[in-house]
């Protein structure tokens, strides 16, 4: 098992640092706070069979629509790694046991965010089920950062869980967008990227036929074909109404990796060079501000905002999702045959629900599509920053459980 690369670990610290500073900023100015967060920096009026509510640019938007959507494809490429290379973590059907706690999860999240708020949710500004997106999404790196505490460097439980945590993200961001009730007639913009795609591989992505020149060789490993599909891609998604941070994925299949794979943000990859991982080495270093500026942006708690809404999210984070995590984990091995990596057994399956059952990154970027806006809304955000107390948890429990 390789090792995972320590840039995981900077990047929760710096998401840690900047919604630190945005708790601190938003309890004791909490006006200069969304003044400066909320500050219009452009607003573009689009027409409106691009953008019905046109493009509003602010720092928040321009981090969590923008900016974010590297970290995405970062993520997603680690993903897409581990289907397709030799010995990925989740080839030759070994994607069952994740697949079916992640569908296991979000189901078992959104059954009890729906049943609490029912029961609990006084607003009045309120709809019936509004905000059963938020839950479904996990967060990557704050749970690597607890994973690797709780089972040590080197467990194969550390990179299942990330594989889980991914699955979560990716389908949280693509369930927010498929329920916009505002999306059906704009899906036809995602023939861009696809087109973007299409034609960057077979430009520049394809396999060099045999007995092809040295030049055509090279072709494949320039890296701004692949930056200007992205770019085409990001726009078709955005245009489509689906979350941008999508924006870039489906360009990734188009650019050519490794043969074998090395595990979930492997240290060795460090020593690779092709153009999929030479893209994902020039992100690092700018990821770590992206995350910080999101944690600033997006991650300000503000601390007398409890309400109905926050009992409503811990539900959903703390029961519904590592229930549902594990009846889709015994339900795929025992309808799918599905397997567990060598060296997993059932307390630490136990350890990664509990883990997992801390809700931040792509939940907060679900907020104001999925919610009213108000009261609510930062209740809910209080709700996702008291779910990371499910870290410490798992620590102690690890400790336990080792005894």
């Amino acid at each position: 098992m390789y090792r995972v690369s320590p840039f995981v670990r900077h990047f929760g610290l710096a998401l840690l640092s900047g919604a630190g500073l945005a708790t601190l900023w938003v309890n004791a100015d909490p006006a200069s706070y969304y003044d400066a967060i909320e500050f219009r920096l452009a607003d573009v009026p689009l027409p409106l069979w691009l953008a019905p509510r046109g493009l509003n640019l602010t720092p928040m938007t321009l981090v969590s629509d923008g900016l974010m959507a590297l970290f995405t494809a970062f993520v997603a490429k680690e993903l897409w790694e581990a289907l397709v290379l030799e010995r990925g973590a989740l080839s030759s059907g070994r994607a069952r046991a994740p697949l079916g706690a992640v569908i296991g999860g979000s189901i078992g999240a959104v059954l009890v965010w729906l049943l609490v708020s029912a029961l609990t949710e006084t607003a009045a500004e309120a709809t019936p089920g509004a905000g059963w997106q938020v839950p479904i999404g996990s967060d990557v790196v704050l749970g690597y950062l607890v994973a690797r505490r709780a089972f040590g460097a080197g467990h194969p439980a550390l990179h299942l869980l990330l594989l889980m945590a991914i699955g979560f993200d990716i389908t949280g961001l693509v369930v927010l967008g498929l329920s916009d009730p505002d999306i059906s007639l704009r899906l036809v913009w995602l023939a861009l990227p696809a087109a973007a795609a299409a034609g960057v591989w077979a430009l520049y992505g394809r396999p060099p036929a045999p007995g092809a020149t040295e030049r055509d060789r090279r072709r494949g490993l320039h890296l701004w074909p692949y930056v200007l599909a992205g770019l085409l891609s990001f726009a078709g998604v955005a245009a489509s109404g689906l979350p941008p941070a999508l924006g870039l994925l489906p360009v990734i299949p188009a650019i050519p990796h490794a043969d074998r794979s090395f595990g979930l943000f492997a240290e060795a990859e460090e020593y690779l060079h092709d153009p999929l991982n030479r893209l994902a080495h020039l992100m690092v270093k700018p990821l770590a501000v992206v995350l910080f500026l999101f944690g600033l942006t997006r991650g300000g708690i503000d601390l007398a905002a409890f309400a109905p809404t926050t009992l409503s999210v811990l539900a959903a984070l703390w029961i519904g999702k590592p229930l549902g995590l594990m009846l889709g984990l015994i339900g795929a091995m025992a309808f799918l045959g599905a397997r567990l990596p060598q060296g997993i057994g059932t307390r630490d399956l136990l350890l990664i629900a509990v883990i997992l059952a801390m809700g931040f990154t792509v939940p907060v970027v679900a907020l104001d599509p999925a919610l009213p806006g108000g009261a609510m809304t930062e209740a809910a955000r209080l709700g996702l920053a008291l779910s990371l107390l499910a870290g410490p948890l798992a620590l102690v429990l690890a400790r336990w459980l080792r005894r």
